[in-house]
């Protein structure tokens, strides 16, 4: 086999509870990520080196170094099975770049899937979870898909049921932000205004919003601790979260880090009339729908 096509989705947290600073510079968290049909392509084939190039939009922002998770996932996988390997990543990118939704994650994700299926290490999904869960938070839910409960700092899951198809528009801006200065924000807003952080909880009424696909409650429910943080850094995506709740959002909320904001809708007309609105409303760069749950890394061609 000389290559392997691998499609792996992006991420919204319906819910993400921030607990307090860690000694170790993490913070525990409870997250519900919520996997949505907006998808990047990872294309792994034979070489003699590890190398990475990006197509798509906005990808000067992606990092063709060792930096890059996908290009890091590759290295570890090839450690875990005690060889050295060689590949090829050709990344096409549909989920926005440094935008909140895991992009990278999921780059690391479909990395993980293509080596494995190209290299015929044949290794069960149960291992490249633990090897995506020392490449980052979000990386071990980006192979799951669906819907599941993230506790630690994000990586240990519990999947939970979702009923039906939930329907989104995501507005995106210009730029991204980094996840670090999100959060780094978010620490120091909490300690200027003095807030007693509590430790983080899933939110019962969510889950069981999710489970009688309700999605008029999930919309009432949405919440990001970060948000605050990233507003505050862009302060453009207040007036955005704001025009999408104008224009009929049954829920908006700041999609993780930013600065992607989420909008969820009743349907899939409804959907598609609110993208458009909000591209109209000039709030934001382009606006683009999606539906979950879907699954996780998924090989689409070898």
């Amino acid at each position: 086999m000389s290559s392997v096509t691998v499609r792996v989705p992006a991420k919204v947290n319906v819910q993400l509870a921030v607990g307090p600073l860690r000694d170790d510079g993490y913070h525990d968290l409870v997250n519900v990520f919520h996997a949505v049909s907006l998808f990047d392509e990872v294309v792994a084939k034979e070489s003699e080196a590890v190398t990475v190039r990006v197509e798509g939009d906005n990808v000067e922002q992606v990092p063709l170094d060792d930096s890059n998770l996908a290009i890091q996932a590759a290295r570890a996988l090839a450690k875990h099975a005690g060889r050295t390997y060689g590949v090829e990543l050709i990344i096409r990118k549909a989920i926005p770049v440094a935008g909140g939704m895991a992009g990278g994650s999921a780059d690391a994700a479909g990395a993980l899937v293509a080596c494995n299926e190209l290299w015929g290490l044949g290794l069960p999904r149960e291992d490249l979870m633990e090897i995506a869960a020392d490449l980052g938070s979000d990386v071990p839910f980006s192979l799951l898909g669906g819907t599941a409960v993230g506790t630690g700092r994000g990586e240990q899951l519990t999947p939970v049921p979702a009923r039906g198809r939930f329907h989104w528009v995501f507005a995106v801006a210009d730029g991204g932000l980094s996840t670090a200065t999100v959060y780094g924000e978010c620490d120091r807003l909490r300690e200027a205004t003095g807030e007693k952080v509590a430790w983080p909880q899933v939110s019962e009424p969510l889950l069981a919003a999710l489970r009688e696909g309700d999605a008029a409650g999930l919309g009432a429910l949405l919440a990001n601790d970060l948000q605050p943080a990233a507003v505050m850094l862009r302060r453009s995506l207040a007036r955005t979260l704001e025009v999408g709740q104008e224009l009929g959002a049954l829920g908006a909320i700041v999609s993780g880090s930013g600065p992607t904001c989420a909008f969820l809708a009743a349907g899939e007309e409804q959907a598609e009339k609110l993208a458009v609105a909000l591209m109209g409303a000039g709030v934001c760069r382009t606006a683009v729908t999606a539906y979950g749950e879907v699954p996780g890394a998924q090989i689409m061609a070898a």
